[in-house]
């Protein structure tokens, strides 16, 4: 208690971080109906307890779109009880508010509404279960929102172009830039990361003296091509990012070795689905920030049901039966059997001590079958257990794994493992593996109509841009020639047509006539998609939308780049957003800027920090920051950076534009510290520079 008395200062943020509370999941069942609501009650108390500055919640706040009036009335109570009182809000916020609350009537934060007696300010982003929808573009933490019980931000309105505002948060010495971006469609945001459509803006003066954090509700794993957010693309100045979405609590921060910021993933609070990662212990995060130094507490949650999950390989128990064994079934029903009971016992073992541990666990078990093995009824297996899980519907999960055909011989004997090798892409073009592939394949599949070069270029327009006729258009268009030029050299034997074809192509490789050729069939290809009224997703920055996930379509010039960066910005009289909007050039939208055509860049070069793509214009000196992690036995994590000194500022503005692909201000070094000193997390540090 001493030690947490001296960080307590009046120059330390007290923040408790929580994410994905699915509030009014399974609201009823009989059994786990109250689960999400007892998870945010011990929430809430955990931050009065603690007299948190502010309440971060990182989106799912509710499981559905639509709560049920049980669940908002839920909701309400409880932020009503803990965060309404008479305690003093000891921050200020000194940044446009009609610019950070943009989604609401009353653009700015619920403590300093005279009406409202607010002690634990709640800031929170939206989730993918509880995001805007309708023409009004409401969600439920909107209803929150103008009731004046959460502050909502982070909300993009365009599909064109994001521009993230943060709230600029001031405590004592202590600067805090709270960015928020509200859940998009992976896709979506992937394609805009890559078009270099997502802009951060940061404050102009004493930029390396604010602490900045981004909460932001994605896939953080891999789960398709574009369907996940990598953390590259995200800017390197960021501190440290609370992301949400993902189930699985990993909330003790790790080092993105690439950007040098920290990423806390603090996880679900109910489990919404019976898989290997709602099973990991669920926690909170208390993260105190002063100056610029961070230290990030993590903190269990009792209230919620215990979660065991267990797979049993039946083809590894050959000692006890084989498929062919007499009632090889009831002996594998009896493995489970006891498997089941095991972890009753260790549920059991877990409660002790934990009043608020709800008493029926939750228990799966996962059974690979593959072999020969038969499975049993799982109906009649699961009424053993009824009294005493939570899920008895549910309890096995029997899979197979897909055999593995041999000896499938490829038509043409091409090794294709030896033309694309995963660990060799990074840095590798779509042009280059094309090349590989025919330069590697016999003759039967060389190509003898098309170039090398042209068809890696359509397929590049094809996946970077999405120009969907790139491919289409460039047989077509060389179809048309090849046949004027064979026309005009009077061919007409088959052995003849055949040699002249491949005397023209080869002709034409590696020369400027091939170039001109692949333009012009780029060109048809999205006169063509212009044609048909598809919006325009060409080199140009033209002022036209995006061609979204849901078929968005050019807007008119007198209603564009209205978004978040886009209107007046001195409503209030705050004084702080008319200097944001200098940063921006004059005019309505962004069609009085021009951009070179290099502008749209690969998907892989997408994936190049900006510190790194920075060197390539010139030469950048890269200043070093710390950041110390202390993991004791006590779950503290401790984190210590430090900046330096900060650079006068040349200009009035109180913001700068830093595009999430664009040179850095700077990059940080880290280091780790695993010691077991608990006394003062701040206290320590060293100095090393990137290289």
């Amino acid at each position: 208690m001493s030690s947490e008395n001296i960080l307590d200062d009046e120059d330390t943020f007290k923040i408790l971080i929580s994410t994905d509370i699915h509030l009014g999941y399974l609201e009823k069942d009989a059994i786990r109906g109250n689960d999400s609501y007892n998870t945010l009650n011990e929430i809430l108390e955990c931050a009065k307890k603690n007299q948190v500055d502010f309440i971060l919640l990182g989106g799912d706040l509710f499981h559905e779109n639509k709560p049920s009036r049980r669940c908002l009335h839920s909701c309400i109570t409880m932020l009503r009880k803990y965060c309404m009182g008479d305690s003093p809000v000891t921050f200020n916020i000194i940044s446009d508010q009609t610019v950070n609350f943009n989604t609401t009537q009353f653009p700015w934060v619920n403590y300093q509404d005279e009406n409202l007696n607010i002690s634990i300010p709640v800031f929170s982003i939206h989730g993918n279960h509880d995001d805007p929808t309708g023409a009004e573009g409401l969600c439920a933490l909107d209803l929150l929102s103008a009731s004046g019980l959460v502050n909502h931000f982070g909300h993009s309105h365009s599909v064109e172009r994001i521009e993230i505002s943060p709230i600029l948060l001031q405590k004592g010495s202590t600067k805090l830039a709270l960015y928020g971006l509200g859940s998009i469609p992976d896709e979506r945001l992937y394609r805009m990361f890559v078009n270099n459509q997502v802009t951060m803006l940061r404050p102009k003066e004493d930029q390396d003296e604010w602490f900045n954090l981004f909460a932001i509700h994605q896939n953080r794993s891999k789960h398709g091509p574009t369907n996940y957010i990598p953390e590259q693309f995200l800017d390197d100045f960021i501190d440290l990012v609370v992301w949400g979405h993902e189930h699985e609590c990993l909330i003790a921060p790790t080092r993105n070795e690439q950007q040098l910021f920290y990423v806390t993933q603090p996880g679900s609070s109910v489990a919404t689905s019976l898989s290997p990662g709602e099973a990991t212990k669920k926690h909170i995060g208390l993260l105190r920030v002063k100056g610029r130094k961070m230290n990030l507490q993590k903190i269990p949650l009792r209230t919620v049901r215990q979660f065991f999950i267990q797979d049993v390989v039946l083809a590894d128990y050959e000692d006890l039966f084989t498929p062919d064994t007499p009632q090889v079934t009831k002996k594998v029903e009896n493995l489970c059997y006891a498997k089941v009971s095991e972890m009753l016992e260790e549920a059991e073992r877990g409660r002790l001590g934990c009043p608020l541990t709800p008493e029926k666990p939750l228990i799966r078990l996962r059974v690979d079958y593959t072999g020969g093995f038969e499975t049993f009824n799982t109906s009649r297996f699961s009424q053993k257990f009824v009294d005493c899980v939570a899920n008895p519907k549910d309890i096995i999960h029997f899979l197979r794994k897909r055999e593995q055909k041999e000896d499938i011989k490829d038509e043409f004997n091409v090794d294709y493992g030896k033309l694309v090798k995963p660990t060799a892409v990074e840095g590798l073009r779509v042009e280059d593996l094309v090349k590989q592939y025919f330069e590697a394949a016999e003759q039967k599949v060389q190509l003898s109509l098309l170039t090398e070069q042209g068809m890696g270029k359509a397929i590049q327009e094809f996946v970077d841009k999405d120009e969907k006729d790139a491919i289409e258009e460039l047989i077509t268009y060389q179809l048309e020639k090849t046949q004027r030029h064979l026309q005009s050299r009077g061919v007409t034997t088959e052995q003849d047509i055949d040699a002249e074809i491949q005397r023209f192509r080869d002709s034409k490789k590696n020369t400027t006539e091939e170039e001109n050729d692949i333009r012009e069939a780029i060109n048809r290809a999205r006169a063509h998609r212009l044609e048909h009224g598809d919006p325009d997703v060409s080199d140009e920055p033209a002022d036209v939308a995006m061609d979204s996930d849901e078929g968005s379509v050019a807007l008119p010039a007198a209603t564009r780049g209205r978004g978040r960066g886009g209107r007046a910005r001195g409503g209030r009289g705050r004084g702080r957003g008319a200097a944001a909007s200098e940063a921006k050039p004059a005019g309505r939208g962004r069609s009085q800027r021009s951009a070179p055509a290099s502008q749209s860049r690969s998907i892989l070069q997408a994936f190049q920090g900006p510190s790194q793509r920075s060197q390539i214009g010139g030469s950048t000196s890269f200043a070093a920051d710390e950041v110390i992690i202390d993991d004791s036995d006590e779950d503290i994590p401790v984190m210590k950076a430090t900046r330096p000194p900060p650079r006068p500022s040349s200009s009035s503005s109180s913001f700068t534009k830093h595009s999430s692909q664009s040179q850095s201000q700077g990059s940080r070094g880290v280091a780790f510290d695993d010691s077991d000193e608990e006394d003062n997390p701040f206290k320590g540090h060293s100095h090393r520079s990137r290289r």
